[in-house]
């Protein structure tokens, strides 16, 4: 699995979330640490007690690089590889409070996007060999949403847009307000000429007035299989198709069959369960 390029504003992102989440760990200062002597260097190793996909990398990196850059971390595994239970990921040596204080920050990012890259890299092996991108959501830890969809692509899924900027989702409540999918629609491009506009639809009905607008995706939101299917029929590649509502990992071998472009789901990123990682002095 290819590494996804960390760019360079994912890398400002990088700082900045580390930078909030050392303030909000250490404080004042971490008097535990303070037990242990100044000048005293430890050598200290980080495992996985369960298979994983690695994601996290830059960030531990940073935790360290903030807090003392005298700290080295020598690698054992890249971020999108699969990691076996017990397996090592890492080697910090360095002042042994340096470590102590840096050990949970580090690991929280660890754990968490290689929780999200674990649960990414089920679903894309669910639609490995098929033409069906399995998209994230904006249903990510506040915060973290750059980090989260940066661990989606190091599981093998897709990302969705990045928030509410770079693309349109017109979804239920927008159409309601603005008096029409055609309306919402037109006003779109003509207020952002080249921004991506998606449709959600919950009906066929819906789908029509969609493709009608010249919708460029459309979302089926919480269809049934047969009128799924009823509407990849009535689309005939004049947009594409996203399925989404209710997907599961249970469902998307089931979606396959009906040959979307997308299947979108929200449990990528919000139903994810930490890795179980564990750092040891040595």
């Amino acid at each position: 699995m290819n590494k996804p390029e960390l760019t360079a504003s994912l890398k400002a992102d990088i700082e900045r979330t580390v930078r909030w989440a050392l303030e909000e760990d250490i404080g004042s200062g971490d008097i535990t640490a303070e037990l242990i002597p100044a000048d005293k260097l430890a050598t200290a190793t980080v495992i996985t007690r369960e298979p994983a996909v690695l994601c996290g990398r830059a960030w531990a990196d940073e935790v360290f690089r903030q807090l003392d850059p005298s700290v080295q971390l020598e690698w054992h595994a890249e971020d999108g590889d699969a990691l076996q239970a017990d397996q090592q990921l890492v080697t910090l040596r360095g002042p042994a409070r340096s470590l102590l204080t840096g050990e949970r920050t580090a690991l929280n990012f660890l754990q968490t996007l290689s929780g999200t890259a674990t649960s990414a890299r089920e679903y894309a092996q669910l639609v490995a060999g098929s033409d069906v991108k399995v998209l994230d959501t904006r249903k990510t830890i506040p915060g973290l949403r750059t980090a989260q969809k940066y661990a989606v692509r190091c599981g093998g899924c897709h990302n969705h847009r990045m928030g509410l900027h770079d693309a349109f989702l017109i979804k239920e409540n927008h159409i309601a307000a603005c008096g029409g999918i055609a309306q919402a629609v037109a006003t779109a491009r003509r207020n952002h000429p080249g921004k991506p506009v998606e449709v959600e639809v919950e009906t066929l009905d819906e789908l029509q007035q969609a493709l009608a607008a010249g919708a460029d995706i459309i979302m089926l939101d919480e269809f049934s299989e047969a009128d799924a299917r009823q509407a990849m029929a009535l689309v005939q590649q004049r947009s594409k198709i996203e399925i989404s509502g209710s997907v599961t990992s249970a469902t998307v071998p089931k979606l396959l069959g009906i040959r979307p472009d997308y299947v979108s789901t929200g449990s990528l990123t919000k139903h994810l369960r930490a890795i179980d990682l564990s750092m040891r002095i040595m």
